[in-house]
């Protein structure tokens, strides 16, 4: 049984076609510049290196149209019938309330799919975009919509409510959902299978750390907390995100500046903030920013300090919040990448038996591992997320009780 998996996201689509007798990811890739002038394809099979290749890409359905046609050619392809693909699993970043679970797609889970542009327009009509691709080249083929929002519907009321008027709540959904649920949810189980206990026992934190991040509180497996809310702007200070910040602070800029639209603020917190503003370094790179930093840049030290900072202060307030938990696992772009991060967010936690072994924890590696001190009371780990194969096993367990 073969399964794709499209992952379209602002400027890039990524995919993976999984053989999952095997759980074997065999062929995976991106189209990412999608809409400049210059876009590029980059692919790569269990058995082929990476090619580049420019292109020129309009949108998203044009780029899941030349992925679909790269996977179905004659010479170089992994698919020889479409047939073959079992189902399609796209990833969604924002389910609103509408979604709690994975969907199989039809024409009223489309409708109800649009509804939820207004909460993460950056995201939403290009997963929609690819839905319609995906329609179009692989016709009778079952598509399955997976939400980074779902993990998190276990939170209690009293996590996810906002103490606004309840009208906003009943009437317009304003509540905390929280992101990354895949990836969370995917390396909870990894957790748990690493430390012996069993899924629904385990207490952890789990910290996505990318050029977006968030944390997530879990007790006996379930979500009761997570950084990020109704959009994926709260929490950390991010790399073009500014994170938690005093709503007035909106209402001051807005009053100063009357002609700005809400387009333009709102590209001004998620697109123009975070490490990349204070930093001065474009995009928020971690990477560029330690250079940086090491190299005596004080703004790059200051970016990494904040961002770093902001992390500790929801480890230490979900570590209150579950009265002791059993790890806490590190994990995506940064989590996994960052041996400085990582470090100076447990930095000074010794009186919670937190402490990370130095020497475990500078090795750059792809494994999961253990980077916890062997007197730290609190296990830590670093897991590579998979939230393309998390995506395959959700997609067929929805196809298999659709059938």
């Amino acid at each position: 049984m073969k399964v794709l998996v499209v992952n379209c996201g602002s400027s890039s689509v990524k995919y993976s076609l999984f053989d999952m007798e095997k759980e074997q990811k065999i062929a995976w890739g991106l189209v990412e510049c999608i809409g400049l002038e210059e876009a590029f394809y980059k692919r790569q099979t269990i058995t082929v290196p990476q090619v580049k290749t420019s292109c020129k890409v309009a949108n998203h359905f044009e780029a899941v149209q030349i992925i679909i046609k790269d996977l179905l050619d004659e010479k170089t392809g992994s698919i020889k019938d479409i047939k073959e693909i079992a189902v399609v699993g796209h990833r969604v970043v924002h389910g609103g309330y509408k979604f709690s679970k994975p969907v199989l797609v039809n024409e009223q889970v489309k409708k109800d799919l649009k509804e939820c542009y207004s909460i993460a327009p950056l995201h939403t009509p290009h997963h929609y975009a690819g839905i319609e691709a995906v329609e179009k080249m692989l016709p009778g083929i079952p598509s399955v919509l997976v939400f980074d929002t779902a993990f998190h519907q276990t939170m209690p009321d009293y996590a996810y409510r906002y103490a606004i008027p309840s009208e906003y709540y009943e009437q317009d959904h304003v509540r905390r959902y929280g992101m990354h649920g895949t990836s969370h949810k995917y390396v909870t189980q990894k957790a748990a299978a690493m430390l012996n206990i069993p899924v629904d026992k385990v207490n952890l934190i789990t910290c996505h750390l990318g050029n977006g991040s968030s944390i997530t509180a879990i007790k006996n497996g379930k979500v009761i907390d997570t950084s990020m809310g109704f959009t994926p702007l709260a929490g950390l200070v991010m790399g073009t995100r500014c994170g938690d910040i005093d709503p007035a602070v909106i209402v001051h800029i807005l009053a100063k500046y009357p002609k700005m639209t809400s387009d333009e603020l709102n590209n001004l917190l998620n697109k123009q903030s975070g490490v990349a503003a204070v930093s001065g370094i474009a995009g928020g790179d971690m990477r560029e920013v330690e250079d940086a930093m090491l190299a005596g840049n004080k703004k790059a030290e200051l970016a990494f300090n904040m961002l770093c900072y902001s992390g500790k202060k929801y480890l230490c307030a979900y570590y209150g919040i579950l009265n002791g938990i059993d790890g806490i696992v590190f994990t995506a772009g940064i989590g996994e990448n960052s041996p400085l991060t990582r470090e100076k967010m447990c930095e000074g936690l010794d009186n919670l038996g937190i402490k990370i072994d130095k020497a475990l924890n500078e090795p750059r590696s792809s494994k999961e591992r253990f980077i916890s001190a062997a007197d730290s009371k609190i296990k830590v780990m670093v897991i590579p997320t998979n939230e393309e194969l998390m995506i395959a096993r959700e997609s067929v367990e929805v196809l298999n009780e659709n059938k």
